[in-house]
This record gives structure tokens, C-alpha cells and sequence, in this order.
């Protein structure tokens, strides 16, 4: 687990698989979750995502739980599995963009890459929104927020034939920028977003 960038302190190694079975039994318990993740257990955490119910979570819990992330894996977890679909959730992909704390600041971008797969609804003017944020932060050479800003990036981008569009323009204005990072968030992004099999599935819809 050390080896794919996951912190093994206070790890058990038991697989997402198995967390999601035990999830599926338990069922949604907001006090339950809490608990976990104050075990500090790093699967106890993941788990407590997975259990815990969006229309209880507060925004101490938010800043608590944010705070608390040292694996990337922790983090990508828990915001797709549970802040994405809190009422908080655009708020503090914004608020969290821009924070100085690697995972915090990768929690943001996650946050905005979740939205991006699970709020269907959503216009595509707040989307078009943080494809801004993505522009401002893409300079940031750190190997965990590159990453979810370049995954950020890429999911906004395969959304729809308009934000494919803007997302480009986006990857191409970042990859003039005189930074390492951004000009590879900007390639690995246009490999994704230009390809042949995108732009079949966004024009079919």
C-alpha cells in the first residue's frame, strides 16, 4: 500500500470490495460513521463514508473529516462516496481549491470530479466555473493535487459536447504555462478528452 502512496499507519489492508459488502449490510447509520472514523482505522474511515447519510453530514463534520485525511485513497473515497451529495458540496470544492494543505486541497478537486460524474442535473455553468479554479491551481506541482486537478479536469470534460469544448480550451491554456505539472495535467487531459472514443460517446447524447 506504501508503494501506491497510501499511508499504511493504523492500516489493516482490507480491500474496497469487502468494505462495500460490509457497507451493503450494515446500511446508511450517521452515528455509526462518526464512530469509525474516530477509530482513526484507515478502513474504518473509508467504511464510515460509505455508511454515513449526506442529509446529516455538517459542515464541522466536513472540516473535521477534511482535516483528518492523510491518503489519497481516504480522501477520493470519502468524497465520492459522501460529500458529493451533501448541500455543501459546491461550497467546499470551491473553498477547499484554494487551500494550502495537500489532501485538503486535493479533496476540492475530488470533490469537483465527483460532482461532475454523480450530479446529473447540474448546469453546465458551474462546471464551466471550475474549470476556472482548474486553470488557477494547475501550476500546483504536487503529485496528489496534480492529479485530481488533471482528474477534475478530465471528468468535466466528458460530461458533455459543450464542457468537452471548454475543458480543452482549458488543457490548452495550461499547457502553456512554464510549470511541469500543469503541462502534464494539460496533455494526459487532451489525450482523454479528444479521443476518438469521447467524442463518439458525447455526440451520441
Amino acid at each position: 500500500m506504501a508503494r501506491f502512496g497510501i499511508n499504511p499507519m493504523n492500516t489493516f489492508g482490507v480491500s474496497i470490495p469487502i468494505l462495500k459488502g460490509m457497507a451493503k449490510e450494515l446500511g446508511k447509520s450517521h452515528l455509526l460513521a462518526l464512530e469509525l472514523w474516530e477509530s482513526g482505522i484507515h478502513e474504518a474511515r473509508i467504511l464510515a463514508s460509505m455508511i454515513d447519510v449526506p442529509d446529516k453530514v455538517t459542515n464541522h463534520q466536513m472540516q473535521k473529516w477534511v482535516k483528518d485525511f492523510d491518503s489519497w485513497d481516504v480522501c477520493d473515497q470519502c468524497c465520492s462516496n459522501l460529500f458529493d451529495k451533501t448541500k455543501l458540496a459546491y461550497q467546499k470544492a470551491f473553498e477547499w481549491s484554494s487551500r494550502r494543505e495537500e489532501f485538503v486541497k486535493r479533496a476540492g478537486f475530488a470533490l469537483m470530479a465527483a460532482l461532475a460524474v454523480h450530479d446529473q442535473e447540474a448546469p453546465n455553468a458551474k462546471f464551466l466555473r471550475f474549470l476556472m479554479v482548474v486553470r488557477r491551481e494547475a501550476a500546483d506541482e504536487r503529485n496528489f493535487v496534480r492529479k485530481a486537478v488533471n482528474w477534475s479536469l478530465r471528468q468535466i470534460g466528458k460530461r458533455n459536447l459543450e464542457l468537452n469544448r471548454a475543458a480543452i480550451m482549458t488543457a490548452k491554456t495550461i499547457q502553456k504555462m512554464d510549470s511541469k505539472g500543469a503541462r502534464w495535467i494539460a496533455s494526459d487531459a487532451l489525450r482523454e478528452l479528444t479521443s476518438e472514443a469521447v467524442g463518439k460517446r458525447l455526440r451520441k447524447e
